[in-house]
This record gives structure tokens, sequence and C-alpha cells, in this order.
């Protein structure tokens, strides 16, 4: 191990040398490099044999098993020499959580002319329930906006010319297809679409299912988490907005297709002249009635919070957070006998990279000039709940975050030799990204899944949201065959690994993949807490105007 140690610190010189001389920028100081040597593919696979253990049972926020994996974070943070940085001089933020599910509902279409209304059968129709309303009745009239988006910088609007004040609109989830794959995810998004439609005057949404081969619907019956504030409101919630739009629905494809009907559209045709980007939006001749019943159940979870302080006298204020989730499902319905989901890689390898990262903080002698602060959030896997509280509500005043390099499910299952930095392209984040790159070897290449939207999926998408300039490394195509096609291995693993019991420590790693995915992200929050000059987005960018 002592020979491996000092062969891979002399290639490191090699390639910070070699990198220099090809125009990379920013000399890092003398002892950076045994620093990021100091952590191991052993010490990576401790950390997630202990948090993907059975004993976790899943680490489902507000559960013995989420505890355990707080005080284990909690502890080696403080054996790692990190500051505690929760509320109140501790490690913690609390995070209550509010599960919210439908007892009764019923769904009715009026055609109008004197037409009997019609009763929906339920298979046709899910409704999310509202948090704060215990019994929500309405009835109004459908309009039918297309994807329900209004975006002046992309030069569309669904909602030109269309009066939706006190109306439900009909929307299919989508973009037009010359939409970029990152600005897409975030405009059919449920967050925007409802914002959006609140902003029009609509006083609910429904979302019709452009599948014709997907035949069932969500299954609501475990409900639906959100996030109270200090006041019992909602302070985050992925399915709901305000009292003004109460009432959130999704229909099968047959009932979106009837609805269209009523106006002569067929529901083929539409979508293919809305991926066009040509607006299909219309007034839809009938009323739906709906009417529901929620009942709520309240836990307790934790974001555990801890801080690197920098060394320059006025940039320490300013910060950089390293994100990862440490919850996952909990125990759930059994596949192959086993019904534990231990999340070995999903996420308990993200929160072993931020443990990897502060490693190499404690055997750095000279801090970089802004303070980072690592941040292990809660509830990513109910709608990225945890990373949007603390988004909305951090520990130092907002404006002092400067970037989020966040990590989940780095994917570790092969030697990573090229990466994607999503959402980094919307930022001045992308040049350090850049020569972080360049210093381990890594080509940076495009996101080889851009249809899986996903920059949208996961913590670093919250800090966007509250206009924070943020990315998350994954992986790139490149293999060491020369085939150039990760995503292949990718696929077959997440079929088989994903949200699955199976995802355990027993599965597909990587170990050394792991410790190159921890000295990535620390280069990239080190250039940025040493660049003089704050993060910006683009101009004119998307998600600048946030």
């Amino acid at each position: 191990m002592r020979f491996f140690n000092l062969f891979l610190s002399a290639y490191i010189i090699i390639l910070l040398f070699i990198n220099t001389c090809y125009g990379q920028s920013g000399n890092l100081p003398q002892d950076l490099v045994p620093a990021i040597n100091s952590i191991t593919a052993d010490e990576i696979k401790n950390d997630i044999h202990f948090l993907a253990d059975d004993k976790l049972a899943g680490r489902f926020p507000g559960t013995p098993g989420y505890q355990q994996a707080v005080d284990y974070v909690t502890e080696r943070l403080k054996n790692l020499r990190v500051e505690p940085f929760g509320e109140n001089g501790t490690w913690l933020q609390t995070v209550k959580l509010r599960n919210a599910k439908i007892t009764t509902h019923f769904f009715v279409i009026n055609y109008g002319n004197g037409t009997r209304p019609e009763d929906v059968p339920n298979k046709d129709y899910v409704i999310y329930p509202n948090p704060v309303m215990s019994s929500v009745n309405g009835s109004a009239g459908l309009v039918f906006a297309g994807y329900g988006i209004s975006e002046p910088t992309l030069n569309y609007d669904d909602y030109n010319n269309l009066d939706v004040k006190g109306k439900i609109v009909l929307i299919i989830r989508g973009a037009p297809d010359n939409f970029p794959s990152a600005a897409a995810a975030h405009l059919s998004s449920t967050n925007t679409i409802l914002k959006t439609a609140t902003e029009h005057g609509a006083i609910g949404v429904i979302i019709g299912n452009a599948d014709s081969t997907r035949k069932i619907l969500p299954d609501m019956s475990k409900g639906v988490y959100s996030v109270l504030d200090k006041d019992g409101g909602i302070s985050v919630s992925r399915t709901y907005y305000n009292n003004q739009l109460n009432i959130l629905a999704l229909v099968s494809y047959n009932l979106l297709n009837k609805f269209l009907e009523t106006v002569g559209k067929n529901t083929t045709e539409t979508i293919s002249q809305l991926k066009k980007g040509i607006s299909q939006s219309t007034p839809l001749t009938l009323n739906i009635s709906t009417s529901f019943s929620t009942e709520y159940q309240d836990i307790t979870s934790y974001n555990v919070i801890g801080r690197i302080s920098g060394s320059d006298k006025k940039l320490k204020t300013e910060y950089i957070v390293h994100s990862a989730h440490l919850d996952h499902l909990g125990i759930g319905k059994p596949v192959q006998g086993d019904s534990i989901y231990n999340g070995a890689h999903d996420n308990a390898s993200g929160v072993a990279s931020l443990l990897g990262i502060a490693k190499i903080y404690r055997n750095l002698k000279v801090k970089p000039k802004r303070s980072i602060i690592l941040v292990f959030v809660t509830g990513e896997e109910m709608g990225l709940l945890g990373s949007g509280y603390f988004a909305k509500n951090p520990t130092i005043p907002i404006q002092n975050i400067v970037a989020n390099i966040n990590t989940d499910m780095p994917t570790i299952i092969a030697p990573l030799l090229s990466i994607t930095a999503l959402g980094a392209e919307h930022s001045s984040l992308i040049k350090q990204v850049n020569q972080a790159a360049g210093y381990l070897g890594l080509e940076v290449q495009p996101d080889p899944e851009p249809n899986q939207s996903r920059f949208t999926r996961s913590d670093q998408y919250s800090f966007v949201l509250n206009g924070i300039p943020a990315l998350h490394i994954k992986y790139g195509n490149k293999t060491s065959d020369g085939k150039n096609n990760l995503n292949e291995l990718v696929a077959e693993w997440r079929e088989k690994y994903y949200h699955k019991p199976q995802d355990d420590i027993n599965g597909l790693f990587n170990f050394d993949a792991g410790v190159k995915y921890a000295q990535l992200n620390f280069l990239i929050g080190y250039l940025i807490a040493q660049d003089d000059l704050k993060p910006t987005w683009n101009s004119g960018d998307l998600f600048g105007n946030k």
C-alpha cells in the first residue's frame, strides 16, 4: 500500500506539471498532493459498508436506522476535526416532514348541454394530497395549456392569449425537442408547472399521461411528503405551491385523449406539434369537479452540517457547500426475498465521498480562502426535501453561499476516466471543473444520458432554485477498452440495482473510482474557494433568472 501511495503521489505530481504546461491556471499549494492522497479505497468502502448495513434498515427519515446514520456521520466529522455548523451550535438542522395521504375522493366530468355528469373510474386518475387543507372541493372549467411552459428566454409561451384565471389547466409533461436538456427538465418539473399555472391565475393542474403504453398511474397509498416551516406552514414541497392552486391530479392516456377529443384534437398529432414547438393551447368544452380529504402524519428528521473555516479574513464569510443525501428508501416491497433497501450506491457512496473530502481538508495545512460547508441532507428520496429546506433556510445568510457541489450516487462501478458536470455549463463553475478534471487526467464530456433529466433529480437543483450556481458530477462514457460505452454498463446496473434491495455492499463496486470522485469534487470546491471572483451565472442564462 505504501508503494502504491508513493506511486500515486508521483503520478499526480506529473499530471500537475503536464496540465500546467498546457495552460491550466491556478497553482496548487505544495501540501495539496499528500492531502488528496490521504484518502483510500478502503476508507470509502468502510463508510459505505456501515451506512448500507442491514441494521440501518435503509436509512428512512424518522427511523432509528436513519438516526444511526446521523450519529455515524457526526462522529466521523468530529474525528476529522470539522466544526459543527447546524442550529444552535449543534451538528443538526431539524427538518419537520409531513406525510399527507388521500382518504376519500371523487373526480367528475361535466360536458354540459344537459349531458349527465360522468364519474371517472379510479384507474384513470390519481389526486395528490393537499398538505395544508384537510378537505378540498372544487369545480371549474378545463383549459388545455400544452406543456404548461411560459419561458421568455426561450421565446416560448403555452399561455399566450389563453385565459386560465379561476380554471383548471390540463397539460402534457414535456418540452419542445429543441430545448436544451437541462432547461427541458426544469421547465417540465412539477414545481415549475405549478408555479407557472399559479402565476397565470389557475386554481388547479391536471397532468395527462402522454404515453399510451403506460397503463398504471403512480401509487399514492404511501402518501406524499413536504417540509413544514417553523410556523406550521409548508416550506418545501414538490407537489404543492400555494392555496390558490389546490388541485393537482394525474390522468390516464385514455382520459387525456377523451378531453382533447371534445375540441377535435388528436392526441398523437397534438404531441407531435408540441414537440415541434407549435402551440396547441385551447379552452375545452367541459368542467371538472373534484372533492377529496387528506390526513397527515408529521415526523422529525435532520440534516447534518459541518464547517471547515477558510483562511482569508474577508472571504472566509463566503461558503462553498458540498452536499450529499443521507437517506434512502427504508423497508419496502420484497425483491428476491429481500425487503431492506440498503442504498449502498444511493447514496452511501456519496456520503463516503463527502467524508473523504473532509479528510483531505484535515490533512491540508493551509485552508482555502473561502469556507467549506458539508451538508448531509435528509428527504432526497421524498423529493429533494432536506436540501430544499437547507437552501431556503441555511445556517448562514443565503447570500453568503456562492456555490454548491452535489454528490449523489457517483456510480462507482468502473474506473473513472471521464466525467459529466451536470449544470456547470450554466455558470462560471465550468472553469473550475475543467481545471480540476485536467489535474486528475479526466476528460469532461457532454451528458451521456440527457433524457434522464438528471440535472433536476438531485439536491443541486434545490440550490439552483434558490439562485445559487450548482453542479453535480456524474460519469462520462470513456472506458479503458476504448469502446467508450460506459452508459450501457450503467443501464444494465441500474436495471438490476437502482432503488432495489440489491443495492447493498455485495453489489458491483470500484472503490478506486470512489477515491477519484472525492478528489475531483474536493479540487473543484477548493479552486472555487481560492478564486477571488465569485461564481456567476452565464449572461442571460435561464437559471440565472431564478
